[in-house]
């Protein structure tokens, strides 16, 4: 798989391909928690990074932004979560360190 995160243009970009799957997020701010890292832009939320209901799993969701509560949703694997953490922390953009760490730990 190819991954990309980077800031970008005032926003980071992570974006990660693979035979079977694409996730793209355009961010200025993460907001954490225990197990949901929550992207926005703008003020609007645009995605998330959320543990699956306590597996091994960490699944992406973005807002289509479409009418309703439209989403796409894809597993993304740990590696990917943590460069998009760390690069998110790094630039200044998590809302609260503190609970960025709690999620390192509970999911990654």
């Amino acid at each position: 798989m190819e991954t990309i995160v980077t800031e970008q243009d005032g926003l980071v970009l992570a974006r990660i391909e693979g035979d079977d799957r694409v996730f793209e997020v355009n961010f200025d701010t993460v907001e954490p928690t225990d197990v949901t890292l929550r992207f926005f832009r703008a003020d609007d939320r645009v995605g998330s990074i959320y543990n699956d209901d306590g597996t091994d799993r960490t699944m992406a969701r973005l807002t289509t932004g479409r009418d309703g509560d439209d989403f796409i949703g894809v597993e993304v694997p740990k590696p990917f979560v943590a460069e998009l953490l760390d690069t998110a922390i790094e630039t200044g953009r998590v809302t609260d360190e503190a609970a960025a760490e709690r999620y390192r730990i509970r999911v990654l």
